[in-house]
């Protein structure tokens, strides 16, 4: 920090240490007789601390541990308050920056206790997926954002992958998804950056695993299987990684196999995934049938309109099933 900074500080009160000590290069101590008094009381608490055996500082190493603790279900500015000091100097501590720390300081954040509210800091893998979603739908961050009444700068690092986040921003954008996830968005931008990135949009996803870190999207009705993976490959969608790492299991478990039976096995794992447009004109037919529009239909299933109409006129209805429906 330069000088002049320093000097554009406003001089703390009268009657305070801080005030009465000076500090050296910048201001000379004040001689006032509030000032005056607090020195002298000052420097007679050091002497009786150092008689007594008292550092005037002590090892910030545990007050860094209890900080980390207490981030995973509070703010900076939260635990801030409750230690009445900054947030920058918590910073500085937590870091390993600062390494010895006055013992008052210390006693004042090791008496703090984690927070219970919706301050709580949790992990963002759902939210981030669900930011994600939406973006490859068609919409943008600003969409986004003023649905879940968040700042848009808050969107942009989830859809970044941010790892944590506050309780409250997680349920607000829950509930932003649930609402938005029903129709596409407009924007091409955004649609083309989560396909780059292979981003899954809502239609892969069910509740029971978006916010299941161990979970994956289903963009074929069988990802994680070879056939999944065969296709990802027929339909022109990214291969993700479940299907990715299920296709090279296939190749170990079948590189025994002679060149004859090996091909035969291979024909018959392309063959499956041909199937997947039967199921995709099967699904789209119901949701048409529910009222949805065929943009619609497409965006809960993860495809473009143009596959699912292409998929109706590969695998119409035959008699029987049009009697049914």
């Amino acid at each position: 920090m330069t000088t002049t900074a320093r000097r554009s500080r406003p001089l703390a009160p009268h009657g305070t240490y801080s005030r009465a000590n000076g500090q050296h290069g910048i201001r000379p101590p004040c001689h006032c007789e509030p000032c005056r008094t607090t020195r002298s009381r000052v420097k007679k608490q050091q002497r009786l601390n150092r008689h007594r055996g008292i550092r005037p500082l002590v090892d910030a190493a545990p007050t860094a541990k209890r900080l980390h603790e207490l981030h995973e279900s509070s703010g900076w500015e939260d635990i801030a308050r409750a230690a009445k000091t900054s947030a920058s100097h918590l910073r500085e501590i937590a870091s390993g920056r600062l390494t010895q720390i006055s013992p008052k300081t210390q006693a004042k954040i090791m008496a703090i206790r984690p927070a219970v509210t919706g301050g709580q800091y949790i992990d963002s893998t759902g939210t981030v997926r669900r930011v994600r979603a939406l973006i490859a739908l068609g919409y943008t961050l600003i969409d986004i954002a003023e649905s879940a009444n968040v700042a848009v700068a808050r969107v942009q690092t989830l859809a970044a992958g941010y790892p944590s986040l506050r309780r409250t921003v997680a349920e607000r954008i829950t509930n932003a998804y649930q609402e938005l996830s029903e129709t596409s968005g407009n924007n091409t931008r955004a649609k083309n950056r989560a396909r780059t990135n292979g981003w899954a949009p809502p239609a892969t996803w069910d509740d029971d695993t978006i916010d299941d870190p161990q979970g994956h999207p289903e963009w074929t009705g069988y990802c994680g299987t070879d056939r999944g993976w065969w296709t990802h490959r027929q339909q022109n969608i990214p291969v993700c990684d479940a299907c990715d790492q299920a296709h090279i299991q296939w190749k170990r478990d079948h590189q025994h196999l002679p060149r004859t039976e090996l091909m035969a096995s291979l024909n018959a794992s392309r063959a499956s995934a041909s199937q997947r447009g039967e199921a995709i004109a099967h699904d789209g037919r119901e949701l048409l049938a529910q009222g949805h529009t065929p943009e619609q239909a497409a965006a809960r299933l993860g495809i473009s309109t143009d596959y699912l109409h292409q998929e109706l006129r590969r695998h119409p209805l035959d008699e029987r099933q049009e009697m049914a429906a």
